[in-house]
């Protein structure tokens, strides 16, 4: 354990945050600036695979240079012990799966503000050169004030950038993955922009549309099986907000928008033409989340 550490002089740590397969996530505070930060350092197990270093590497430099309210920003690089790790802004937050598991589904407007910040942040990347490939609810961290962040460039990768190997070309989550994709194919903008369209059914339904014993099978739904009606899951979710998801995640990649901004815009526009007053904001609702967390 490296628990009251200090990373290259500066970077103190403070406790875990989480863990996964591939990194181990430190709370700490740099002393320099005295402010909270999160530190993602790749296990020492992951870092005897050179190809595990590549992607680290590959998720600094991907999300280096991203500046925008709805990206984790990263602030800094750095080696301890042969094991590379990363300095990201602390946001003390849930994340959109944790919310979505306590609250099943959201109202059409609560879930389109959300997705409102997910396509301009995303589309930021993409302007940069960098798709995600593996967008989905546990990689978006909401804030109290609800504000929402996307995490993990981890498997990101640069339009016309050779693929690490022909595996990396089809990692990511497969309830999430577009066609083209599951069919080994290298992601696209247009991959990102299908798997922004699930987050968006999944938001208001509270389930994703294809489900199935393996992951195989679900990538055969993804490739073959007509996409749902989210109509006749969510009568209330109205006819406009139907037609974005399914241009999202049409089965052709040419066939859905050719842009994230594209489709920030259509929903925009629906929900400026047609936003309803409703009793208690999304923030507020968020807010309360975390103070009945808090209180427990």
């Amino acid at each position: 354990m490296i628990i009251n550490t200090k990373l290259d002089g500066r970077y103190l740590i403070k406790s875990v945050l989480g863990e996964g397969g591939m990194a181990i996530v430190y709370l700490a505070d740099d002393i320099f600036t005295s402010r909270r930060v999160a530190i993602k350092m790749i296990r020492e197990e992951m870092a005897q695979d050179p190809l595990n270093i590549a992607r680290f590497e590959r998720e600094a430099k991907a999300a280096a240079e991203l500046l925008h309210p709805n990206i984790v920003q990263i602030l800094n690089v750095g080696e301890f012990e042969g094991k590379p790790y990363i300095v990201m802004e602390y946001v003390k937050s849930n994340s959109l799966r944790d919310i979505l598991q306590r609250r099943g589904s959201f109202p059409y407007e609560e879930a389109s503000d959300i997705m409102l910040q997910l396509t301009a942040g995303i589309y930021v990347a993409h302007q940069h050169g960098v798709i995600h490939r593996d967008l989905k609810p546990q990689n978006i961290l909401m804030q109290p004030d609800g504000t929402a962040k996307i995490s993990d460039f981890g498997i990101a990768t640069f339009e016309n950038a050779p693929q690490i190997t022909q595996h990396d070309m089809v990692m990511g989550s497969v309830h999430y993955m577009s066609p083209e994709v599951a069919q080994g194919y290298p992601a696209t903008v247009q991959s990102d922009i299908y798997a922004l369209g699930i987050t968006y059914f999944e938001l208001l339904s509270g389930r994703v549309p294809f489900e199935d014993s393996t992951p195989v099978a679900v990538a055969l739904h993804q490739i073959k099986t007509p996409f749902p009606s989210i109509r006749k899951l969510v009568p209330s979710v109205p006819l406009e907000m139907e037609k974005i998801i399914e241009k999202a995640c049409a089965k052709r990649n040419e066939d859905r928008y050719k842009t994230a901004l594209e489709m920030h815009d259509a929903i925009k526009v629906y929900l400026e033409n047609n936003r309803r007053v409703r009793p208690k904001s999304f923030v507020e609702k968020i807010k309360s989340i975390f103070k009945r967390k808090k209180d427990k």
